[in-house]
């Protein structure tokens, strides 16, 4: 149903049952998968592909050119899962010439007043709450938690299943499963009850907790720590992707909390 009042370019791709309330446009190079509300006040802007059975509320703009000096025009795109929610007066700009896209996953809730710069990517069945900003060329793993005014720096990566808590600074990366909070960001333990919630073990629980237990919590160097781990768990999927997200960080990962003692050897 398109209502009279809004404007789509005649050659925008709208499926049959979509939604377009009064007053938002729709820019030519759109696509909106079935069954997809827009609500009124929305700016798409070319480039964005939109799922099926999204919900978009007033004021939001998608697919907004990137904030970047160096943006020189390039055909790019802002990608939206299916079933994600985008609330009142979210940005998401489209992505550069670095990764040509922005990508948002299925399953998602971006709430109010979120910015989510060019090239990121955010995995599946994530949750920002509102006024979280992602700089640009962020990539963000399944299932991650961000509360209200989360700030990440450019390039940081945030993997799956982790919780920032509101208002924390990111700037170095967060690894998987985990909690992360205070000013400087710092491990804050696991994010246990995310994962019970989506039906971790507890055998699973506590192999996370014990790994992190010597990465985070026995002030050891970390490159040694990573080498125990290594030596001294027997190998499976979540202690690889832990150690593999963590060997590859390019900025960096968050630190233990350290509450005034000094790392040992």
């Amino acid at each position: 149903m398109i209502q009279p009042l809004s404007y789509i370019h005649p050659e925008a791709k709208i499926a049959q049952n979509v939604v377009v309330e009064p007053f938002s446009t729709i820019h030519r190079d759109v696509e909106i998968g079935e069954g997809t509300w827009i609500g009124s006040n929305v700016t798409i802007m070319n480039g964005a592909r939109i799922g099926k059975n999204c919900r978009i509320f007033p004021g939001s703009v998608i697919s907004g050119e990137p904030q970047d000096l160096k943006f020189e025009g390039e055909i790019t795109t802002a990608e939206i899962g299916d079933n994600t929610t985008i609330r009142e007066c979210v940005t998401i700009n489209r992505g550069t010439k670095d990764r040509y896209k922005t990508v948002i996953g299925k399953n998602c809730l971006i709430q109010a007043y979120s910015h989510i710069a060019h090239d990121c990517f955010v995995g599946d069945n994530c949750i920002f709450s509102n006024s979280s900003t992602l700089a640009g060329h962020i990539t963000v793993g399944d299932y991650v938690v961000l509360a209200g005014m989360v700030a990440v720096h450019q390039f940081c990566k945030i993997g799956s299943h982790a919780f920032v808590t509101g208002g924390t600074l990111v700037r170095k990366d967060v690894p998987p499963f985990i909690k992360a909070a205070r000013e400087p960001i710092a491990y804050a333990g696991i994010n246990s009850v995310g994962l019970r919630r989506r039906g971790f073990s507890t055998e699973e629980i506590t192999e996370i907790q014990d790994i992190y237990r010597v990465l985070f919590v026995q002030h050891r160097n970390l490159t040694k720590a990573l080498d125990l781990v290594e030596a001294e768990f027997a190998p499976t999927e979540l202690r690889d992707e832990i150690l593999s997200f963590v060997r590859n960080s390019n900025r960096g990962v968050i630190k233990g909390f350290n509450q005034g003692r000094t790392s040992t050897l």
